[in-house]
């Protein structure tokens, strides 16, 4: 039973078991130090540039990544952010509100890209400085009793003709093994012993500063290469030019510092795309099995050139990094109104909606005609039939082309100044003149013919391009220029190498002692590891080996006693 403890000073004084310090007290005189602002301030301080809480930010930035590949973007993918809008018009406004389509330029995202810098710079900091002391420290000394460590290894090793010097023979020998090992060394000498103390590994620790060090440097590039960075997306015809200028993008992304009045100057010219497609009848029918755009670039006081722009293998002019991102058809449409002035004439981009390139195109008459008409579009490459009845693609590749179009007429709302996407028409305030419950069949369309638009507006020709490739096709593509890309590809290599030795250098401390013995030397060898190691105990052996046999070589002796 434990001795009862009594609150009157003369017995505790008096109580073998308690201090003479020790003081009896109910609470009530106790005050519990305040930390106020600055004590809170420093306590979420340490928490925040600890390294557990680094780790767990690391975690929250891949997860806050996620939805970036899951949703398009903006800045990557325009056309598939109006694509999912059309998609899904109920869960649009929540999933915008909340950054979905822009992640990476979203608040959430931005704070803990911002907390992880800050832990990062609070974690390494402390820790280089603590490393460099280190770099600068001796070896420690040696233990007394090296058997107490996991790794032990002990020999006699003979006199030979060292005389009185054969301990320190042996130490010096150790030493140079060791050095030439890679191992600091320092010898501590006296007590009835010598010995040498070796420790090596700490490029380990170095690898890791240098893999966090390299991380921070590659949030900066970021954070600094996407002020003077600028993404933008255009959508090029075959036969058509893209100018480089902020007046002919279809979408452009600038960062901070960017006002696009500083773009190179060149321009793209689309001459073809090709494609292949599988054959039907073949394993992996419709699959298009290349993609390149042909281009010509030019450039003010430089000869054209024509390059060639592959998935996944973009080009590069005038430090723009070009990339092909899509592809489809434009077909060739002329418009006529009642007394056959042409009103318009373009090959219009359809946007494909599925992989057989089932296309959607969107026309807007704004002028010419009697009322402002909206055409809803569908192209099928090679038409086919539903058992519904309604028409599909069943091949991508032009074989059997027919094209539909719903009309709807009534105020485009271009008229008003607000900016409207060319691919995509509100129908909600327009009056539908064919298809749907209209009781008028919608338009169809085969190559070169001509079909009448309703009340006798005007008539639809659907033009060919040429006989070889009746039907035009675009490219998508994405115009970057980021000033960090460099620095970033070099911090990442030095993090992968910090990382590597980070990983497969080991730490480790050996000590040699040797002190005379009635037979000779006796040699002791230790070795301690700082984490797992399981080749310690292994090095501790050869080293050992390889000391017993430079021994001997050097006092002429054959094998130890």
């Amino acid at each position: 039973m434990s001795p009862s403890r009594s609150k009157n000073p003369a017995e505790s004084a008096i109580d073998p078991l308690r201090p003479g310090d020790h003081a009896d007290s109910d609470g009530a005189d106790i005050t519990q130090p305040a930390l106020g602002l600055t004590g809170w301030l420093r306590w979420a301080w340490r928490q925040l540039t600890s390294m557990r809480t680094a780790l767990v930010l690391l975690l929250f930035l891949a997860i806050a990544a996620v939805p970036g590949s899951l949703f398009p973007q903006r800045t990557a993918d325009p056309n598939g952010v109006v694509q999912w809008e059309r998609n899904n018009p109920d869960a649009f406004p929540l999933a915008d509100a909340v950054g979905m389509f822009d992640v990476y330029a979203s608040p959430w995202f931005s704070a803990i890209y911002l907390l992880l810098f800050a832990s990062l710079i609070g974690c390494v900091i402390p820790r280089a400085r603590h490393h460099f002391r280190a770099l600068r420290s001796r070896p420690p000394r040696t233990p007394a009793r090296l058997t107490r460590l996991s790794a032990y290894e002990q020999t006699t090793l003979p006199a030979g003709d060292a005389g009185s010097d054969q301990v320190k023979l042996a130490i010096a020998l150790a030493e140079e093994q060791l050095r030439r090992a890679g191992y600091r060394v320092q010898r501590y000498d006296g007590r009835g012993w010598d010995s040498v103390s070796a420790e090596r590994g700490y490029l380990r620790e170095t690898g890791n500063l240098i893999f966090h060090l390299a991380l921070v440097g590659v949030l900066v590039s970021v954070a600094i290469g996407g002020s003077f960075a600028y993404t933008g997306q255009r959508v090029v015809v075959e036969g058509t030019t893209f100018v480089n200028a902020l007046s002919d993008y279809s979408s452009f992304n600038p960062g901070r510092f960017v006002d696009g009045s500083g773009l190179a100057p060149y321009s793209l010219s689309l001459e073809d795309f090709e494609v292949t497609y599988e054959l039907p009848g073949t394993p992996g029918a419709g699959q298009a099995g290349d993609f390149s755009a042909d281009v010509t670039v030019r450039r003010p006081g430089a000869a054209d050139q024509t390059e060639s722009v592959v998935v996944n293998y973009p080009i590069t002019v005038a430090g723009d990094r070009i990339y092909l991102l899509g592809n489809g058809y434009a077909p060739t449409l002329s418009i006529r109104n009642a007394e056959g002035e042409v009103v318009y004439r373009e090959s219009q981009p359809f946007l494909p909606q599925d992989s057989n390139l089932t296309s959607l195109g969107i026309i807007k008459i704004p002028d010419g005609l009697p009322q402002q008409l909206g055409l809803v579009g569908f192209f099928y490459p090679t038409q086919g039939v539903l058992p519904s009845g309604a028409f599909t693609s069943v091949y991508p590749d032009v074989i059997n082309p027919v094209m539909t179009f719903n009309v709807f007429s009534g105020d485009l709302g271009i008229d008003d100044g607000t900016p409207r996407s060319v691919y995509a028409l509100e129908v909600d305030a327009l009056t539908q003149q064919t298809g749907g419950d209209t009781g008028v069949d919608s338009l169809e369309l085969t190559i070169g013919e001509t079909v009448d638009l309703p009340n006798g507006w005007g008539t639809v020709t659907w033009e060919s391009a040429g006989e070889e490739d009746p039907v035009k096709r675009f490219a998508s593509l994405q115009i970057q220029n980021d000033p960090s890309s460099t620095w970033v590809l070099v911090f990442s290599i030095v993090a992968a190498a910090g990382m590597f030795a980070g990983l497969f250098v080991p730490r480790r401390r050996l000590w040699v002692k040797a002190q005379p013995a009635i037979d000779g030397v006796r040699i002791e060898y230790a070795g301690l590891a700082r984490g797992e190691d399981p080749a310690l105990a292994r090095a501790v052996v050869d080293f050992a080996a390889q000391h017993a046999a430079a021994y001997l070589a050097e006092t002429s002796e054959a094998t130890p006693r």
